[in-house]
């Protein structure tokens, strides 16, 4: 399992959003955005592999860009956010985070998970 999961609840609906395209980055000593991971979710709405032991955590920014216009499009729904970023800090790269997403065609909230 990645070190840093996800997952979406689409609450318009009161199911898992699945199929949502989400990648992960973190922003570099230089300032730019290194992808680290992408995937889908799964059928219960959550990505457990964004990324590999090959890339280790390391304290620092990241961010998580999900694609939730695409997600609506697909149930023939219009959405106000194309895309819902969340940038968030990491301290301490021994820990887990967990970043879930509740999902709305016109909202989001997110918070650290566990």
């Amino acid at each position: 399992m990645s070190a840093i999961t996800t997952h979406i609840l689409d609450v318009s609906s009161g199911r898992p959003a699945s199929g949502v395209s989400i990648w992960l980055e973190r922003l570099t000593d230089e300032g730019a955005w290194q992808e680290l991971g992408r995937g889908r979710t799964d059928e219960d709405g959550r990505l457990k592999d964004l990324s590999t032991a090959e890339t280790p955590l390391l304290a620092g920014t990241y961010r998580l860009t999900f694609e939730t216009g695409a997600y609506f499009e697909t149930m023939g729904l219009q959405s106000f956010y194309p895309q819902v970023t969340v940038t968030f800090v990491i301290t301490d790269a021994a820990q887990h985070y967990h970043v879930p997403l509740l999902l709305s065609p016109y909202g989001f909230t997110t918070y650290r998970g566990s």
